[in-house]
């Protein structure tokens, strides 16, 4: 018999137990997935600070002597044979190098860093930046589109966690003690259920949120909110995000093979002009300028015109002017406020997800969010160590009472709003009428074996 601590509601119901029986499966099931993606995410909260120490060495230069960005798009392409100018991006500062982004015709990129002067100063592949590096374990488990939908099964099966965890943690009768804090006065295994009952219900909110935030450019997901929102003609305007195993955080990702673009029209302006007028519209750092019919990181390729874009992870900022490439007359802008509110709302969670909406209040929330979910994971653990007997799992025991209504209802209800999970539901009531009906078949057929 278990012995049960403080305020549960109906501990005896069928709900009760069915949803304790869920909460308990779907824990051990995303417990590895949840240490994992709390590390990396907390870790990708601090994009900026990580990119700016890896480009260290291109900051605070002497100014003297400098020479014109296209002597720098000259020695930037000089130093890289085959491969094509893609942006530009503007320092950060004044006195830093300036970033030229370029490619090859096979999808390889090189960022080639130049210093005011004209001196090729380093060459890095963007997409083994340390924050890369971390972005693909966190929204791929480097697995590529198979490890993209264990993130977004896990992702969703933690909502269902989250959502079945607060509803065995609601108290009946309602006391402040176990409920809104932990009864430290409590030894062993019900203090853990008091930290971990009470934690659970603080971070529900956080927790649910960041999971949302980042369904946008999950693949399953991601690709049926690109449907309803494009083929359905739902919102206008070029999705600023990606999906799936090429999509995830604001960052680079391998560029398919494609048709090298051009810089500029032969009777163009030269690059230093729209330098010079991305400097002028003081957009948000990283702001690139990027010339006609090229490839972008997120969106279809530029148009006929110069553009001049702040891709700031902290969409708010982002802003967009383009020119023309002949008389260089601004033809053009677009913010984030002229974006339709579906794209708004998805672009601030994003910015909250990469913890940069806020600044650092952002990510120190973000960073305790994932400290506080890893630790009310691993306590879950705990207390099932503590009570698992020597020769079974422990789950909750079945009810083998019909389902209520209401929560069959809800389960339909999650089930269409995260696919996957209504997928591998699908997969377990299969497995699980399976099992009653050819359970007790076979383990009659085995103890009737000789031997």
């Amino acid at each position: 018999m278990v012995t049960r601590t403080g305020p549960v509601p109906s501990p005896t119901s069928t709900a009760y137990r069915t949803i304790w029986r869920w909460h308990f499966y779907a824990g051990l099931f995303v417990l590895p997935f949840i240490l994992i993606l709390s590390v990396t995410g907390a870790i990708y909260l601090f994009k900026p600070q990580i990119d700016r120490w890896e480009e260290r060495s291109y900051h605070g230069l002497s100014m003297s002597d400098a020479v014109a960005p296209d002597t720098q798009l000259t020695v930037a392409l000089a130093a890289t044979p085959g491969m094509q100018f893609n942006y530009y991006r503007l320092p950060e500062r004044p006195a830093d190098a300036a970033m030229i982004h370029v490619i090859a015709h096979d999808g390889a990129q090189r960022d080639v860093f130049v210093s005011p002067q004209g001196k090729v100063l380093g060459i890095r592949d963007p997409t083994t930046r340390i924050s890369e590096t971390v972005a693909r374990i966190h929204g791929s488990l480097l697995l590529g589109n198979v490890g993209d939908w264990l993130v977004e099964l896990a992702s969703s099966w933690t909502i269902v966690m989250i959502l079945s965890g607060l509803y065995l943690w609601w108290p009946r009768p309602f006391r402040l003690a176990g409920t809104l804090w932990p009864r430290l006065s409590l030894k062993g295994r019900p203090l853990l259920k008091d930290i971990h009952r009470v934690t659970g219900f603080w971070i529900a909110g956080l927790v649910l949120t960041m999971l949302a935030s980042g369904l946008p450019w999950a693949g399953v997901w991601g690709s049926a909110l690109k449907l309803v929102r494009t083929e359905l003609g739902l919102v206008k305007g070029p999705q600023d995000w990606k999906v799936g195993v090429d999509g995830g955080h604001a960052g680079h990702h391998p560029l398919m093979p494609m048709a090298m673009p051009s810089t500029a029209p032969a009777d163009g302006l030269p690059l230093s002009v729209f330098v010079s007028k991305a400097r002028d519209q003081h957009l948000a750092f990283p702001a690139l300028v990027i010339p006609p019919h090229t490839p972008q990181r997120f969106g279809p390729p530029t148009g006929n015109e110069w553009t001049a874009k702040s891709e700031a992870q902290n969409r708010w900022l982002g802003r967009q002017v383009t020119f023309d490439p002949v008389t260089g007359a601004e033809t053009g802008q677009r913010s984030f406020h002229d974006q339709h509110i579906v794209d708004r709302v998805v672009n601030t969670g994003i910015a909250w997800h990469e913890g940069q909406l806020l600044g650092w209040a952002n990510q120190l929330i973000g960073v305790l969010t994932a400290i506080a979910l890893t630790t009310i994971s691993v306590l879950g653990i705990a207390m099932w160590l503590k009570r698992k007997p020597a020769d079974g799992i422990g789950a909750p025991p079945a009810t083998g009472a019909a389902s209520k209504p209401w929560l069959t209802a809800v389960v339909v209800m999650l089930a269409l709003l995260l696919p996957l999970f209504g997928a591998s539901v699908l997969v377990l009531l299969i497995i699980d009428r399976f099992v009653a009906r050819h359970g007790g078949r076979l383990a009659a057929s085995q103890s009737e074996t000789p031997g």
